[in-house]
């Protein structure tokens, strides 16, 4: 279990409030109004935001302050985060070690990952040689070799069209179920909702809600989530 104990998250003068639990193997959307702080929800969990206030806890332990790093969770960004001077292979492989001084048994790690996203006939070339949907399964492949208990999704498809979008979504669903890690996948797509998620974490008006089924909230969804949805 991962908890966020009376937690405030500031950043300049936007402040949000969280105080929620996220269990292991379910699948959660994060939704809410442009700016209502979404992504940095996500970035507080990762620790590259901090807390003003409260603890984070992973499995009865206190996680508040260790690096990014040292938390259970990895993070696959907008903008996939690849590095356009290494080839498809060392960026996945960067998952591993940042030296890339990779073992036999990590270049296993990262070839199956590869396979598994239907890459390995890619690995030797760069990213910008790839087209969007190769760079997302790329990036997704780094996540993949981490193997942690969390993973967590910054809209990294919104610039995909509909139909690679959704093969994208199938494709992250079908992995977390098979490593057994939660999701936890920032969107503004109520479609994404109903295709994806076990839950819900509405943000808005400075907290970021409790998680709640998903299915039930989408239809019957309180004044302020109504609102957004329109």
């Amino acid at each position: 279990m991962l908890k966020l104990e009376q937690a405030v998250i500031t950043q300049d003068d936007f402040s949000l409030r969280a105080d929620l639990s996220i269990e292991p193997h379910k699948k959660y959307a994060v939704i809410g109004p442009s700016g209502a702080g979404k992504s940095t929800l996500l970035g507080a969990l990762c620790g590259f935001v901090p807390l003003a206030h409260g603890r984070l806890i992973w499995d009865g332990r206190d996680i508040t302050d260790a690096a990014p790093g040292a938390r259970p969770m990895t993070m696959l960004f907008q903008d996939n985060n690849l590095f356009p001077h290494l080839s498809v292979m060392q960026n996945v492989g960067l998952g591993l070690r940042s030296d890339m001084r990779l073992t036999a048994d990590d270049m296993a790690k990262v070839e199956s990952a590869l396979s598994r996203v239907s890459l390995a006939d890619m690995a030797d070339r760069k990213p910008g040689s790839l087209s969007g949907g190769q760079q997302s399964r790329a990036a997704l492949a780094r996540v993949l070799v981490q193997a942690r208990p969390f993973v967590l999704l910054d809209e990294p498809f919104a610039a995909l069209g509909p139909a690679l979008r959704n093969e994208m979504l199938d494709l992250v669903q079908q992995l977390v179920t098979e490593t057994g890690a939660a999701l936890i996948m920032v969107t503004h797509d109520p479609k994404d909702v109903a295709r994806i998620a076990d839950e819900v974490i509405f943000v808005a008006n400075g907290i970021a809600h409790a998680p709640e089924p998903a299915k039930e909230l989408m239809d019957n969804p309180p004044p302020e989530l109504r609102e957004y949805l329109g």
